[in-house]
């Protein structure tokens, strides 16, 4: 698979891999801050077309964008496989998660977007006042390499619904089923001008001069070191920026929780796309109560989960090479210090591949516990009770996902951690809902995916006042007379000293 651009400028390219096999999968080409303009322009005009149509124009042209991707879904997901080994399953999940974005963002713009009537309250109320909410302009979509499909969909999904235009740069990781799914917009709508939804392929300094293009704003998902790059680069032209980057999920296993199910789950959260999920179960924190039990469950269902490039193994290869030496590094730097290797181990790397590790009894002050790991490694801690575990959950810097099983305390528990978002009795449903916010606090970043909050967080929210008569002493003139105070004053004691509700 090679793809070109139009761009003279583009001189350079470079080749998608297969992480396990290195069987080459595409070359792309490594496009410029020349060609980010040329885009962001083509972005402009293409965008004030689509602005003007209706909520009703843009949803039917991202059904057949849908619809254009299904037909075409099973060359989807065997590029997805090929350019980062992972189980046909999963990257068929992911894009089954990616559509649903685009088809509940299509749904819901009009009812979450449209102009809407405000009260003005009683000082202005010879105001009428409305909210609405125009698109941003042209945003940029910064992909990762470890859900390229779903990452690129979701990216898009909410920017597009709100009456954007969107230029998206997949990683250099796995470009070719993101390329794949976006070119199949414009096959799908021969009528939308050219450069509504285009693409940019390159490595970090075309993520840079995209960042520092003078787009409305930058969507990115990614590590939090990249994530701070992002930031500094937006600064530049005051661009706004949503960053969904790391995590170090937790899950809170209570006294009174169903083992099995508990175990069950925390194996899949850990280990599915070897863990390389910022939303990935990376710490566990169990009760004395059940301790024994669940680790016995997770042995025996960890020590069953099987890698390699078979569609019935659990995951595929690590896809960058560089998270391999992380991954050694906390491990070894767990075991170093006392922790028990309940599954797997060191020897568990033998790359590209690595097994579970299951990691017991960690030091809290640990590089295993502190630090994303972004591999198939869960650390089980044990506390006494379930407020140790509340405590020692919220002792982190990142805060996206958290889960917890409990029979009869899990919304209480899920309402005292601090993440974007919890599931009781499961794991990551958040981030598959659509009609959910996702994001994250501190490290994690700030802004949201999905949901209301989603499309809002690519539109301006615009005011619209209007005066309809005028009533009593016009405060917005001079010169001011001493009447005029007298009545205000009177308007204040009437109003507000009174105490009601008290």
């Amino acid at each position: 698979m090679t793809q070109t651009a139009p761009a003279a400028s583009v001189t350079e390219t470079f080749t998608v891999t297969n992480p396990a096999t290195g069987a080459e999968v595409g070359t792309f080409p490594i496009h410029t801050a020349a060609d980010i303009a040329e885009r962001a322009a083509a972005g402009r005009i293409a965008q004030e077309w689509w602005a003007a149509l209706t909520f009703g124009e843009r949803k039917r042209r991202i059904n057949r964008w849908i619809a254009a991707i299904g037909q075409r879904s099973d060359e989807i997901c065997d590029l997805g496989f090929a350019e980062t080994g992972r189980p046909r399953g999963d990257v068929q999940f992911e894009l089954i998660a990616g559509l649903e974005d685009l088809r509940w963002a299509a749904a819901h713009a009009e009812r979450v977007l449209k102009e809407r009537r405000v009260a003005p309250g009683m000082a202005l109320f010879n105001f009428s006042a409305r909210v609405s909410y125009p698109p941003l302009g042209v945003v940029g979509v910064i992909a990762p390499w470890n859900v390229p499909i779903y990452t690129v969909l979701c990216g898009i999904a909410y920017a597009l619904a709100a009456g954007n235009a969107a230029i998206v740069k997949p990683s250099e990781y796995a470009a070719a089923s993101s390329v794949l799914v976006i070119e199949a917009f414009e096959t799908a709508n021969p009528d939308a001008p050219k450069g509504l939804i285009s693409w940019v392929t390159g490595f970090a300094a075309t993520g840079n001069a995209l960042c520092t293009a003078g787009l409305d704003k930058i969507a990115f998902t990614g590590s939090v070191p990249t994530g701070r790059k992002v930031m500094a680069a937006c600064a530049e032209n005051l661009t706004p920026v949503l960053l969904e980057l790391g995590g170090k999920d937790v899950t809170i296993v209570a006294e009174d929780a169903d083992v099995e199910k508990a175990a069950t789950a925390v194996v899949w959260g850990g280990f599915f796309n070897g863990g390389q999920a910022c939303v990935g179960i990376e710490r566990v924190y169990v009760t004395q109560a059940v301790r024994e039990p669940f680790l016995a469950k997770i042995k025996e269902i960890a020590s069953q989960v099987t890698t390699g490039l078979g569609d019935e193994d659990a995951y595929g290869p690590m896809i960058v090479p560089a998270q391999i030496d992380v991954v050694r590094r906390h491990v070894t730097a767990a075991i170093d210090a006392g922790a028990i290797a309940l599954v797997g181990g060191v020897d568990s790397i033998r790359a590209p591949f690595v097994d579970p590790v299951v990691l017991v009894d960690v030091p809290e002050d640990n590089a295993a516990v502190q630090e994303e790991t972004f591999g198939p490694v869960i650390v089980i801690n044990t506390v006494a009770d379930v407020e140790e575990a509340i405590l020692k959950a919220n002792a982190t810097k990142f805060g996206l996902g958290s889960s917890v099983f409990s029979a009869k305390r899990g919304r209480e528990i899920a309402g005292r951690l601090k993440a974007g978002g919890t599931t009781i009795n499961s794991v990551l449903t958040f981030v598959g809902m659509p009609s959910v916010p996702f994001g994250g606090i501190g490290d994690s970043g700030f802004g949201r995916f999905h949901g209301d909050d989603g499309l809002r967080e690519f539109a301006a929210p615009k005011a619209t006042t209007h005066k309809k008569f005028q009533m009593g002493p016009d405060m917005q003139s001079f010169p001011r007379r001493p009447d005029d105070f007298e009545q205000v004053r009177k308007m204040v004691k009437f109003r507000y000293a009174k105490r009601r509700g008290v």
